[in-house]
């Protein structure tokens, strides 16, 4: 493969070229990198990528994790859900969210709409932020599934207040004529659309109050809940506690391929699976993800405290390039903006990172700031190492005059 074949396969790759969006609501910036593919560098086969959430294995780096995973604790597999890995990874996030039970699930957007189906009972109505991935990237599941009417509350705003939902409920109480019921108020936190940005727990808690007096069930989108924790020091439980079901993501940074858990109480996590078998997603055997996922899940809160420990290392000292400035964000979580000055070509910057050093960075959007995304890849390298490849891939592409 040539050069400039080279460079076209990478730009491709990591969305630095005009490429279809194939991922609603994520953005050109975060399209991901086909690992696998034959240019991946070979000098530094541990990549450190400021794009995802988590580590983004490939096929063969993921086989030997489990491989390594299996040789130090045999994994024992389950069937359709029942025993083994999966039965033990449900355990643990009853435990840590101090729910009665949790089940796992194949996909997120499955845990969030059975959850408000769940909850809501014959009420029709359930009350989300706009800016939700309950709203805007389930396909309208909730209605045409499952015969509920998702009401937005908090357009434009990263989140909503109480004040919002309570005008939101006045609203619908004196305009419609035929009462339907309101049975369920979502949260997402962090919120994804808002790069991460965390919703406070007083306002949270906030809400919660308000919702157990009016009778209204509550469940948390909290696919990246960890991550919020970490930020926040904000335990699990209490964020969970604040709700009656909670979806967490297998994937997002717990590294597995795919796979959600949600968690409650008995009376609607017993419900869960009869629902998922009724939608064809009852899988024969899932400790694939599941072993991944309970390996991750291990030592999670420590790993990032040190991710952001060395984040803040990190983010000073690259600060120091001339041209080079990354900010952090107000509520913000792992994500950042990094804002280049004109004389530095990003295009070929992230050229340099990738071929160099195996260092992943995305694009701008169109205000010209890329979303720097932190994760646990920053601890399988030297900061130093990190900062010099920066240090020589600015200077290396940075334009004359």
């Amino acid at each position: 493969m040539n050069n400039e074949n080279k460079r076209r396969n990478f730009l491709k790759q990591c969305g630095l070229t005009a490429v279809p969006l194939m991922i609603p609501g994520i953005g050109m910036s975060a399209l991901p990198f086909e690992t696998g593919a034959k240019n991946q560098p070979t000098n530094n086969p541990t990549a450190v990528n400021f794009i995802f959430d988590g580590l983004s294995l490939d096929p063969k780096q993921y086989l030997e994790k489990l491989t390594t995973i299996s040789n130090i604790h045999p994994i024992e597999p389950d069937f359709y859900g029942n025993g083994g890995a999966t039965k033990a990874l449900e355990e643990e996030f009853a435990r840590l969210t101090g729910k009665e039970k949790a089940i796992y699930l194949p996909t997120g957007t499955m845990a969030n709409q059975l959850a408000i189906k769940l909850l809501n009972g014959t009420n029709t109505k359930a009350m989300v932020p706009e800016n939700s991935h309950v709203f805007r990237d389930e396909a309208d599941a909730a209605q045409s599934v499952h015969g509920k009417r998702l009401i937005p509350v908090g357009n434009g705003q990263s989140t909503f207040s109480l004040e919002d939902l309570k005008t939101k409920i006045s609203y619908l109480e004196h305009e419609e004529v035929f009462k339907s019921g309101l049975g369920t108020v979502v949260i997402e936190n962090p919120v994804r659309r808002a790069d991460g940005r965390i919703v406070p727990i007083e306002a949270i808690k906030e809400i919660a109050s308000y919702c157990k007096q009016q009778g209204y069930k509550m469940h948390l989108d909290g696919a990246r809940l960890h991550i919020a924790a970490a930020y926040t020091g904000v335990s699990i439980a209490e964020y969970a506690a604040q709700f009656d079901t909670v979806y967490i993501s297998l994937y997002k940074y717990l590294n597995a391929s795919g796979g959600a858990i949600l968690c409650g109480d008995a009376a609607v996590i017993d419900q869960v699976s009869h629902q998922v078998k009724i939608l064809g997603g009852t899988v024969f055997q899932s400790w694939n993800q599941t072993a991944m996922a309970l390996h991750y899940l291990k030592g999670i809160e420590e790993r990032w405290q040190q991710v952001i420990k060395s984040t803040q290392s990190l983010i000073t000292e690259l600060n120091t390039i001339d041209g080079v400035n990354i900010s952090s964000l107000d509520k913000g979580t792992n994500i950042y903006d990094l804002r280049l000055r004109e004389d530095i070509n990003l295009k070929d910057l992230a050229m340099y990172l990738y071929n160099e050093h195996n260092i992943w960075l995305g694009r701008a959007n169109d205000q010209g700031i890329v979303k720097f995304t932190v994760n646990e890849s920053l601890l399988t390298r030297n900061l130093n190492d990190i900062v010099n490849a920066w240090k020589k891939g600015v200077k290396s592409v940075r334009k004359e005059g």
